[in-house]
């Protein structure tokens, strides 16, 4: 069967703004890149198209066209929150211009709401809840609709949802993703800008799942079960990248990337023993590292390595981020500073409890540091995530249920804390524009701004959109206030839906808690 994967583009501004996203940061689509590699290797043929690609067009018919050129059989859609819309629309038209093409949808949003969302979307065919490979390869080979696990389906006017698949256990099975079906890769896409040296970047994820339970995070594709690829698979893997297409920066997105430590060893002493001429980007989870293991990372090519901190309002941390100290995290970073390696470190802004007064101490906290850089994004409550239904009670503070705005850029939700969004909005300018402003971090990027000097050809390309950014960061409240347009709920979307866990994962969550010292183990 033929097969076209998606990524929609969806929703990646604030309303009334111009959309910076794409000069900051455009990524690969690594979900459906995995997918192609993998239905390609069974033997179905698999386009891919990424509709925030360089030239790809803005217009949802435009984007139809392109999509259908590709002669599907079955049409799949990788579509986060705030992107699920947008590829509704898409999927909409498919139908309407060629009903027999076949529809499914999958990942973080739809694994949460599961079988409820086929009763509002009918152009949607089928659901895929959970990892896709194994479910979309038997839809691809036309199997009995009652056996496929992981699928969500109709039967006459019955919504049917067949149980959890069995998880893929050991990641070194899956092949490469297929970068090559990706137009314009690597040259038209970049990492964030000034965090790599080297030219060109891609991303890699080297796990699936986490055994912690952070209040804001949704697992429910990958779930609690934590499975890593191996050190040499990973070593292959970026040296294929290197050879086949010139990458020499990696982000490594997992959100445990070190926490096995015999595989990160492993992958540090390889890539110091073979040197790829790489640098790499990862992440690490305070209290949980060491100082041989950051000199180990700067060896094998570290440039930067982040970490999720949050907030620095102690009863913030407790409710949403619990086993995380503040003396902790300033440890961490006087241990990564002493290695050699750049701090990046992770906020968000606006959960349940935020206060003006919690802001302005994470702002005071984040200059103690020293960081490299930070990044804060704006709390979206997840349908599968453990704080989804205090956000929606209302007890706590005000949710706008619009899942076009539920990107981490707006403030869907409200804190009984603050009068209104814009005033979050003018804090969050000037706590930005506090941090980047600051002598300490002027000094320590005037000092490396050489090394960027990719990151600043592309600042220097688009210099009209650059100085855009940087007027909207210097809004303030009234201006926000002023320029603030009514934005009206698209006529399709939903809004109460509960979100569905099934018993498996359920039982996974609880029994995963104690699994991180299991993963600590020698990879197989």
């Amino acid at each position: 069967m033929r097969i076209t994967l998606v990524h929609p583009a969806g929703f990646n501004f604030v309303p009334g703004q111009p959309d910076f996203s794409l000069l900051a940061n455009r990524m690969a689509p690594l979900g459906i890149l995995q997918l192609a590699a993998y239905l390609e290797q069974h033997g179905h043929p698999c386009a891919v198209y990424d509709c925030l690609g360089p030239g790809a067009p803005a217009s949802l018919a435009a984007n139809t066209e392109i999509i259908l050129a590709t002669n599907p059989k079955l049409v799949g859609f990788s579509a986060t929150t705030s992107s699920f819309m947008a590829a509704f629309e898409l999927a909409a038209r498919i139908k309407a211009s060629r009903p027999a093409v076949q529809i499914v949808f999958g990942n973080v949003h739809v694994s949460a709401i599961g079988g409820e969302l086929l009763r509002h979307f009918p152009e949607i065919d089928y659901l895929c809840l959970g990892e896709g490979e194994g479910t979309l390869l038997d839809l691809a080979e036309q199997r009995d609709l009652r056996e496929i696990a992981n699928l969500c389906y109709r039967s006459g006017e019955d919504i049917v949802v067949n149980p959890r698949r069995q998880r893929i256990l050991d990641l070194d099975d899956l092949p490469f993703p297929a970068y090559e079906k990706l137009a314009g890769f690597p040259r038209g896409y970049h990492l964030p800008l000034f965090s790599s040296i080297k030219r060109y970047g891609a991303t890699m994820v080297t796990s699936r799942g986490c055994p912690y339970t952070c209040s804001f995070c949704d697992r429910t594709v990958f779930e609690r079960w934590y499975r890593t690829n191996s050190a040499a698979y990973v070593y292959e893997h970026m040296k294929y990248l290197r050879d086949r297409f010139g990458v020499h920066h990696i982000n490594f997105y997992d959100d445990l990337f070190t926490a096995q430590r015999e595989r990160v060893t492993a992958l540090c002493e390889q890539l110091i023993a073979q040197p790829l001429g790489m640098n790499f980007n990862c992440a690490v989870r305070t209290g949980h590292t060491s100082d041989a293991l950051l000199r180990l990372l700067q060896r094998a090519g570290a440039v930067m390595v982040s970490m999720g901190i949050e907030s620095a309002a102690p009863g913030m941390m407790e409710r949403h981020k619990a086993g995380v100290s503040l003396d902790a995290v300033r440890q961490t970073v006087e241990q990564i500073h002493a290695a050699g390696l750049r701090a990046k470190g992770l906020f968000i802004f606006g959960l349940p409890g935020e206060t003006p007064e919690t802001i302005a101490a994470t702002s005071d906290f984040m200059l103690s540091l020293g960081l490299d850089d930070m990044n804060m994004s704006k709390f979206s409550p997840l349908y599968g995530a453990p704080i989804w239904d205090e956000c929606v009670g209302g007890e706590s503070g005000e949710f706008n249920e619009d899942w076009r705005l539920m990107n981490c850029l707006n403030f869907a939700y409200l804190p009984k804390g603050f009068a209104s969004r814009a005033q979050m909005d003018a804090l969050y300018n000037t706590l930005v524009r506090r941090f980047y402003d600051s002598k300490g971090f002027r000094r320590r990027f005037a000092r490396r701004l050489w090394q960027h000097r990719w990151s600043l050809w592309q600042v220097l390309k688009n210099l009209p959109k650059t100085i855009q950014a940087a007027r909207y960061f210097n809004r303030s409240k009234a201006d926000l206030e002023r320029v603030g347009p009514v934005f009206a709920p698209h006529p399709r979307q939903p809004r109460g839906l509960t979100p569905s866990l099934s018993p498996e994962l359920v039982a996974d969550g609880l029994a995963a808690v104690g699994q991180i010292e299991v993963s600590r183990r020698p990879a197989a």
